[in-house]
């Protein structure tokens, strides 16, 4: 969270609680329409209630106030799937007469388990970034080149002057360490 100055310009300040709001969003927009997902019988109003969600979240924006700036991306994410859960919920009693709405208390124990599961994948996405962190550049282009658009194995075999298929293998190898350091740290948290 960047910290705001009180002696800018009331404008400033707003633009610049808008741009940090837009980015934590734009970062997390995923992980909160995955979590709608979750909670939702199908994926009619998915995106109603995403859009609702960031409303919601761009509106109570100013309470948000983060414990210190280490966990504000993860206290946001669990602010906004809050918010989420009660736009879900909202969406689900307007559309009451479906066939295919959830009772609350359905929606209820989704959001848990969502809840649950997402904390799992932020464990997995930061036990990733870590030990790719690890790994020198060279292999850490080489394992993510494969994922990449505009990177390939064949190209760096070009730049390089290795065999491709040298490459491959090399690629096995670091992923087979990338898998080892990641259940390693997921372990030890």
């Amino acid at each position: 969270m960047t910290t705001i100055d009180p002696t800018q310009p009331t404008e400033n300040v707003r633009e610049q609680r808008y741009n940090e709001f837009v980015a934590l969003l734009a970062r997390h927009d995923l992980s909160i329409r995955r979590f709608i997902r979750s909670i939702l019988p199908g994926r009619d109003g998915v995106d109603d209630v995403v859009q609702e969600t960031a409303l919601e979240c761009w509106k109570k924006f100013s309470d948000f106030e983060p414990n210190n700036e280490a966990s504000a991306e993860e206290e946001f994410i669990r602010w906004a799937c809050v918010i989420a859960r009660y736009k879900a919920l909202s969406w689900q009693r307007d559309r009451s007469r479906d066939r295919l709405v959830f009772r609350d208390s359905v929606v209820e124990c989704l959001a848990r388990e969502s809840m649950k599961a997402l904390s799992r994948e932020e464990e997995e996405r930061l036990a990733i970034e870590n030990c790719l962190g690890k790994m020198d550049p060279e292999q850490r282009r080489l394992v993510l080149s494969v994922h990449s658009p505009g990177e390939s194995i064949a190209m760096i075999a070009a730049e390089t002057g290795q065999e491709a298929r040298r490459l491959y293998s090399k690629v096995n190898a670091l992923r087979s360490q990338l898998l080892d350091c990641v259940r390693l740290h997921l372990a030890g948290s």
